[in-house]
């Protein structure tokens, strides 16, 4: 059976989107997993609540949150943190 190239093509760009898609489902994982293994590192094991937030941050946030962290020094700095986060979420 021969299909035709308008569907080969949208197989293929769907292929291309679901790739993608599962590229940055897969970074996003690692990004979180990693931060998550170094606050524990440095502050301690996160309390649920804590740790529910860190999970949705973006990849983005998860990047600063990488970088900020290497300052903290005990829990309330994360909560001050993600605070201010989430009160520019806000603005």
């Amino acid at each position: 059976m021969a299909f035709s190239q308008s569907f080969l093509d949208w197989e293929a760009a769907t292929e291309a989107r679901g790739q993608a898609r599962g590229i940055a489902i897969g970074q996003r994982d690692q990004a979180r997993s990693l931060v998550i293994r170094l606050l524990a590192r440095r502050i301690g094991i996160l309390p649920a609540e804590l740790r529910s937030q860190v999970e949705q941050l973006s990849v983005l946030q998860l990047d600063e949150l990488g970088e900020a962290l290497l300052d903290f020094e005990q829990l309330s700095d994360l909560t001050t943190w993600l605070g201010e986060r989430s009160s520019d979420t806000l603005k």
